[in-house]
């Protein structure tokens, strides 16, 4: 279950010091999401962050606010290093994501002095161990690992968590597709249809228009089926699951499909006994000078239903509703070091990468 209260320590006093090495006057502190200022720098700094490391920002407000709100403060904390006159000039954010697995955000600003901008790191990272500590022991773990990312061209970065005990440990990458208004004849509907024993159809909705609970539980479960054997991957409850899904600016219910396998149901119409094959959940991401596009958040597919066009027919309605919705790109990760072959399945449908990102790993012991 979602915890009540969060197991973090909410105190950063309590797990860092300010270091010799920063100005005087200088402070570690927390975020306030309800100062406009705050929330502004907060923003400024991660779009900052984002044009450096793969040339354009994409973040906005409602980004920053799914980690630093109090909603999303149930499963996340915050740190800020502070100047003399209190302004944020660098950003720490911890998420625990799953049992074993903590998220961390490690933002300093580009313009500071070297000296200075290692030192906020120092604090940062020190923070976040003191937090996997804090994390862990909730947990009853005897090991934490904090897993952050990195842009592969961001070379600050790599230095600074290489000096951390940080190692990197995966490579991925950010594709995308351009959509073309005809492709919503991809299939014949994105709500509901099939094909040699393969249906695709949106979760159902109850008469509260909310979406049905079995769906959503067919959803994670496959999700979590598909990716039992993949890299770092870390068991998380549907509670977990729906929870995180729902904190995320482009998140839609009408965006998550399952895919089924049904004999005798060739086109999609609802009839024949179902099994769960697969799943897909897709998001919005808005462009404020553009076209928005779509992103898939998660696509699985059941070991015991590969080789029966699963994925590329998910592939294939996403495509088709973006279409349907004036959008001009359907967006997706690949593990680039995965022996699957998704990344020649991606590329044969249109796919091709626009930026890479690293993963880095640290495994933090327990007393």
């Amino acid at each position: 279950m979602i915890p009540a209260q969060s197991r973090f320590e909410s105190d950063p006093d309590e797990l860092v010091e300010v270091p010799p090495a920063l100005p005087d006057a200088w402070t570690v502190d927390t975020p306030d999401p309800s100062d406009r200022f705050d929330l502004a720098r907060l923003t400024q700094l991660l779009r900052a962050h984002e044009g450096h490391g793969r040339g354009w920002p994409g973040s906005g407000v409602d980004d920053v606010l799914v980690e630093v709100s109090e909603h999303g403060l149930r499963m996340r904390e915050n740190v800020v290093v502070r100047d003399g006159d209190g302004v944020i000039r660098a950003w720490g954010s911890v998420h625990d994501r799953a049992s074993g697995r903590m998220l961390f955000v490690h933002i300093v600003e580009r313009d500071l002095p070297s000296g200075i901008a290692r030192a906020c790191s120092d604090v940062l990272v020190d923070w976040a161990v003191g937090q996997a500590q804090a994390v862990g022991a909730a947990r009853g773990l005897d090991v934490q690992q904090i897993d952050t990312g990195a842009f592969a061209d961001d070379e600050r970065q790599h230095r600074w968590l290489a000096g951390s005990g940080f190692d990197r440990v995966r490579t991925w990458w950010q594709m995308s597709r351009p959509v073309e208004p005809e492709e919503t004849d991809l299939v014949p509907s994105s709500h509901s249809w099939g094909e040699d024993g393969v249906r695709i159809r949106l979760v159902r909705r109850t008469a509260d228009g909310m979406p049905d609970v079995d769906d959503l539980r067919a959803v994670h479960d496959a999700i979590e089926g598909a990716f039992v054997d993949h890299f770092n991957h870390w068991e998380e409850t549907f509670e977990e699951f729906v929870h995180r899904l729902r904190e995320d600016p482009g998140h839609r219910w009408d965006h998550w499909w399952l895919a089924e396998l049904v004999d005798g149901d060739d086109d999609g119409d609802g009839t024949g006994e179902a099994v769960t094959a697969g799943a897909l959940v897709a998001t919005v991401s808005e462009s404020s000078s553009g076209p928005d596009g779509s992103y898939v958040a998660y696509l699985g597919v059941l070991e015991s239903a590969r080789g029966r066009g699963v994925a590329k027919a998910l592939l294939r309605t996403v495509i088709s509703d973006a279409a349907e919705r004036g959008r001009d790109r359907v967006g997706l990760e690949v593990d680039a070091d995965s022996s699957t072959g998704a990344n020649a399945l991606y590329e044969s449908m249109g796919w091709t990468t626009k930026y890479v990102t690293e993963s880095w790993h640290r495994d933090v012991p327990l007393d």
